[in-house]
């Protein structure tokens, strides 16, 4: 009785580190816009701009997109749609154009007995101060290594250019961890970002 009682525990506790390995850390998320989107009605059209957002640009060393940055935008594509959004045919005009950017970089983060987050710094209006990441818990001990991933949308009114909506979510995943791999920290991020659209301007929330 003792025995098959252990053999189960055993197993409940590899399923349950395996369901943590899987799971993406928090997101820190922050949005700004002037003011709530209200003429965004449900059916409001819209294109991807096919060029890379800023560092994404930058980190491929080209303006075309890359395998990874087609993830990232079908994942804001989904989150776009499920606020009523439509995506506009092929050739066609829409009243929002939508550019989207990711980042992903590597760093040693020293293991620590209880997770740090620092939140995202940012101007009001726009971003314009540092950014911090949280530091992932080690149960190993010893340095891991991490990577710092972002996402940043910016969604503009196509016929004047002007920004109506912009944000970016950020989390640090361990580097061989599944969350890591581009097509489920893409999805995490992209939920994270759209969670309670438009959101508050100008405060960055934590989103697990």
């Amino acid at each position: 009785m003792t025995r098959p009682l252990s053999v189960a525990l055993l197993c409940a506790a590899a399923l349950s580190l395996g369901g943590c390995a899987t799971a993406v850390p928090p997101v820190e998320v922050t949005r700004f816009h002037a003011a709530a989107p209200a003429g965004w009605a449900p059916g409001t059209r819209y294109t991807v701009d096919s060029a890379p957002l800023g560092d994404a640009a930058a980190m491929v060393g080209t303006s075309q997109p890359s395998l990874e940055w087609n993830s990232y935008r079908t994942a804001v594509e989904q989150q776009l749609q499920l606020q009523g959004l439509v995506a506009a045919p092929d050739g066609a005009r829409a009243p929002l154009k939508v550019r989207i950017g990711f980042d992903r970089m590597d760093r040693e983060s020293v293991a620590k007995r209880s997770p740090v987050s620092v939140g995202v710094g940012g101007s009001t209006g726009s971003y314009g101060s540092g950014v911090g990441l949280g530091i992932g818990l080690n149960l190993g001990g010893g340095p891991r290594k991490m990577q710092d991933l972002q996402l940043a949308v910016r969604i503009d009114d196509s016929a004047s250019g002007r920004a109506l909506w912009e944000g970016r979510a950020l989390a640090a995943v361990p580097v061989k961890a599944p969350a890591s791999q581009p097509s489920l920290a893409a999805a995490k991020l992209a939920e994270a970002l759209f969670k309670d659209f438009p959101g508050e301007s100008g405060r960055t929330i934590s989103v697990k």
